[in-house]
């Protein structure tokens, strides 16, 4: 297997749910070993996190936690106690990251309080994703992906304007801030090699979504001119028309056609209709802002009588960018997809094989893997405890039996 361009760095993670494990993952598929800690128990929360093959639920058997601790090695730790948290720093002397979600504090309560930590190891990057950071009111509330959907303010836009606002699908917020996360991580790393120092990497899963506002435009009005962002629903009335979302004779078409060419490729593309020649249908902000569903009715003929992969085909042929709301089952077939060897199958040996997204990047010259499947709970607990740090089996035993691993 080609080395992976972080093969030099070593993670320590220790967290619950998407955000640490995420975080992690980026690290572990580049080549860094990464060494997961969970509680001797039950483990991370996301063993009980479906799907399951089968739909039967299973500890070592959640697809979501499966996908997510691909490439890690795996050890038990209790770390709240005296033994455990002593273990834990002797995993820490040869760690560069240390990558946890927990909220503030806690790691202090346990014996592990991040400027000590920090003190005690100078090179140590320790990367917290907490959903409101470490600072701040709110700083010491729980919070989940809703929370952090709805108190960023990137709900308040999402959905239809007459209807309630909705909050980001599939746990967008966790999985942004674990990226800006390992982002962040390796800026610190970069810092490391000048300095000779480490820091404290904070992330708030907030702050990233809230920034993403700036990115799209949506809060500068807010900031500057004092406007009120509104929900827009399936179009974008600030765009010529169209810019929106469809029905067709098998599910949705995205419309879209910022340049004027473009909207006169389309209606060409169908026939150039007679409402086309109507005054009142050239005026693409009025039918935008004024009478869209006026507009949407004249299309509707034309979209319903026709399959998204027909009109997606026509309008590749007259570049036209529109494009096809695709189910999961068809992101999974996808041909593009599947040239680009996005989707990685691998063998776990509780779930059996199964098939795994891929790289979301492309490095030429450094190699990406799924090195490992995720680990059994507790699967590398005599490798790293015995082999690396040094106890014995007996030992090993003696901490099993006191809970300690």
């Amino acid at each position: 297997m080609t080395p992976g361009v972080l093969e030099d760095v070593r993670v320590l993670e220790i967290g619950q749910g998407i955000s640490s494990c995420f975080c992690g993952k980026l690290f572990a598929d580049m080549g860094a070993e990464v060494i997961k800690v969970e509680p001797p128990d039950a483990g991370d929360e996301l063993r009980a996190h479906g799907p399951f093959p089968g739909d039967v639920p299973h500890p070592e058997r959640s697809g979501l936690f499966l996908y997510l601790n691909t490439s890690k090695l795996g050890v038990t730790l209790d770390v709240t106690g005296p033994t455990g948290r002593g273990i834990f720093r002797k995993l820490l002397d040869s760690a560069d990251v240390l990558v946890e979600n927990h909220a503030p504090g806690t790691l202090a309560s346990w014996g592990l309080d991040i400027p000590a930590l920090l003190d005690a190891f100078p090179r140590l990057v320790v990367t917290s994703v907490t959903p409101y950071g470490q600072s701040g009111p709110w700083r010491d509330y729980r919070g989940y992906d809703i929370n952090v959907s709805a108190l960023s303010g990137v709900a308040a836009g999402i959905g239809s304007p007459d209807r309630e606002p909705l909050a980001l699908p599939l746990a967008q917020t966790e999985y942004q801030g674990a990226i800006a996360g390992a982002v962040a991580t390796l800026f610190a790393l970069f810092a490391r090699d000048m300095t000779g120092r480490g820091q404290h990497v904070d992330v708030s899963s907030a702050d990233v979504i809230a920034t993403m506002h700036v990115a799209h435009s949506k809060l500068p009005p807010v900031l500057y001119r004092g406007a009120r962002h509104a929900r827009t629903g399936h179009r974008d009335p600030e765009m010529p028309y169209p810019q929106t979302t469809l029905p067709c004779k098998d599910g949705y078409m995205c419309l879209g056609a910022p340049q004027i060419q473009q909207w006169a490729r389309f209606t060409e593309a169908i026939g150039n209709p007679d409402w086309v020649q109507n005054p009142r249908y050239r005026k693409r902000r009025a039918m935008a802002q004024e009478y869209p569903d006026e507009v949407d009715a004249l299309l509707a003929p034309w979209l319903m009588a026709r399959t998204k992969e027909e009109i997606f085909a026509l309008c590749r042929e007259h570049h036209v960018p529109f494009a096809p709301i695709r189910t999961m089952d068809e992101v999974a077939s996808d041909p593009h997809l599947a040239e680009r060897g996005f989707f990685v199958a691998a063998d776990h040996p509780a779930a059996g094989p199964l098939t795994y997204p891929g790289a979301p990047f492309r490095l030429s010259a450094a190699g990406w893997a799924i090195r490992r499947p995720a680990p059994l709970h507790g699967e590398h607990n005599e490798e790293v405890y015995c082999k690396r740090l040094g106890y014995s089996r007996d030992d090993l035993c003696a901490l099993r039996r006191a809970e300690v691993v």
